[in-house]
């Protein structure tokens, strides 16, 4: 299932007084071209990027509780969830391999689940009471065993296997990853269940992944950069108005109390409400199909890699409150998850955004 021949990446770190300095990755020679049958050969390549400056350790330490709402001017709106620029960017030496490395990631991801997909498996029942199968278990090994052999200097976090803080003292990487976003869509047969992937870099994701290894689409998104449907750019489509808006929720059931309520607001303002696509609703935002995504008891995995994706194609991600979207935990945390932001919205316009977020908060 796994590349017969890996090279290994070393880092390299540099020193700074304000901030943990970016890892510089050598090119990874048997990386340069993405294998995935169904990413296009002509995909973008990395161009460089300017420097940006790199983000302190505490930037993005503030975890805002459940349940939190606050107003949110357009002004911040746009600093934090609008599509465009990024100003927390990958360094141009490290961008393209870091993409590389996440396509093998994904394909190796896909070259297990398409094995169990719709074959006989047990499924499991975890302590939250949600399912996880073999196909979860052994593709996020497969995803953690690349990360090992390339970039063992970065941290790497995923819903199967827990978190493991990197062997770079100070780093600022950070690979989240989710195997199989949708397990209740796996185990049913149906494919519109994801792999998410994503780097973050000093809490903030740089670079983002969904892959639907059923249907063979891709999505990628680098900060900085457009985002791309199997190597073709995508864009969200206008809607200024909220009435006309199409909106996706993964279920209705994943809303309770003043969250419902929040909900509900949104859901009874919008043209059409429908549910069940899971992390492919976000896919189907990025690239034009639908225009809001409202959802609640989320982790960090199940969205992180959808933050550079929504905003590379033109769209707003943000928490409830209008907040950006970070996580950015610290050796010896035991909460890793139920302290940071599990309420997210995500739009293909800033103006149905803006308002979106004035009816969850009441």
């Amino acid at each position: 299932m796994l590349s017969a021949t890996h090279h290994r990446v070393h880092a390299l770190a540099h020193s700074t007084s304000s901030s943990p300095s970016p890892l510089i990755l050598r090119p990874l020679s048997s990386l340069s071209v993405p294998s995935s049958s169904y990413v296009s050969a002509s995909t973008p390549s990395c161009r460089t990027l300017p420097n940006t400056p790199s983000i302190s350790q505490g930037q993005h330490s503030t975890r805002r509780k459940r349940g939190v709402r606050g107003s949110a001017p357009m002004s911040r709106l746009v600093a934090a969830g609008v599509g465009g620029e990024s100003s927390v960017q990958l360094p141009p030496d490290v961008q393209g391999p870091c993409v590389d490395l996440a396509h093998k990631l994904a394909d190796a991801a896909a070259a297990i689940t398409r094995q169990y997909f719709r074959a006989p498996f047990d499924v499991e029942t975890k302590l939250d009471a949600s399912p996880v199968t073999i196909a979860d278990k052994q593709a996020e090994t497969a995803m953690r065993e690349l990360l090992t052999q390339h970039v063992p200097e970065h941290g790497v976090f995923g819903e199967e296997h827990g978190v493991k803080f990197g062997s770079g003292a100070g780093t600022p990487y950070m690979w989240v990853l989710d195997p199989i976003d949708g397990t209740k869509s796996f185990i049913t047969g149906k494919p519109l269940f994801g792999t998410l992937i994503s780097l973050l870099y000093n809490g903030t994701p740089v670079l983002g992944i969904i892959d639907q290894p059923i249907l063979k689409e891709r999505w990628l998104g680098v900060a900085g950069k457009p985002s791309t449907l199997n190597g073709q750019p995508i864009s969200t489509r206008p809607c200024q108005d909220i009435s006309k808006a199409y909106l996706y929720a993964t279920t209705p059931h994943m809303f309770e109390g003043a969250s419902e309520a929040a909900f509900n607001r949104v859901r009874d303002a919008v043209r059409i409400p429908m549910y069940g696509c899971d992390c492919y609703a976000y896919g189907l935002l990025a690239a034009g199909h639908t225009d809001i995504v409202c959802e609640a008891d989320l982790k960090p995995y199940d969205y992180m890699a959808l933050v550079p994706i929504i905003k590379g194609a033109g769209g707003c991600i943000t928490d409830w409150a209008g907040g950006a979207l970070s996580w950015q935990p610290n050796p010896g945390d035991t909460d890793l998850v139920s302290s940071w932001p599990n309420e997210v919205l995500a739009t293909g316009d800033a103006r149905v955004h803006e308002v979106a977020l004035k009816l969850l908060q009441g």
